[in-house]
């Protein structure tokens, strides 16, 4: 395994959420249901967590924007990432998540989600939604 050396720095992109796809808890997310969120958006206010646990920061989040597919990030590894980066760059896990507050939503089975605060991405084994997947690593 790589040691916090061989994985700070490392970065890649991928998509932490897809539009208008059902996910496994059965919600849909709208385009622009992160709109807000990434107005104000500061990098030191999203972090990047493994698998959703809040003790376990990895990195930041460096750049976040809605386009026609999704919510598309670029996230940077820190000296904590380890294991997770071992993994990431070997591409062993490629699934990315995020962590959400509901502010505006239509439906209960789907649940329609328009509007959301995020709290953290996450490199994740299993993603809600399985297209949600890094695809570039640096």
């Amino acid at each position: 395994m790589s040691g916090p050396a061989e994985t700070a720095g490392v970065r890649f992109a991928g998509y932490a959420a897809l539009f208008d796809r059902e996910d496994r808890g059965g919600d849909i997310i709208r385009k622009g249901a992160f709109a807000r969120a990434i107005r104000a958006w500061d990098a030191r206010a999203v972090p990047l967590l493994w698998q959703h646990r809040p003790g376990r920061r990895i990195g930041i989040v460096e750049k976040m924007a809605e386009d026609e597919r999704g919510l598309r990030v670029i996230g940077r590894l820190d000296g904590e990432a380890g294991e997770a980066g071992a993994l990431l760059k070997a591409g062993r896990v490629t699934g990315l998540s995020f962590g959400y507050r509901v502010a505006r939503a239509d439906g209960r089975c789907p649940r329609v989600l328009k509007d959301l605060d995020l709290v953290e991405v996450s490199l994740v084994t299993f993603p809600m939604q399985p297209g949600a997947r890094v695809h570039a690593v640096e």
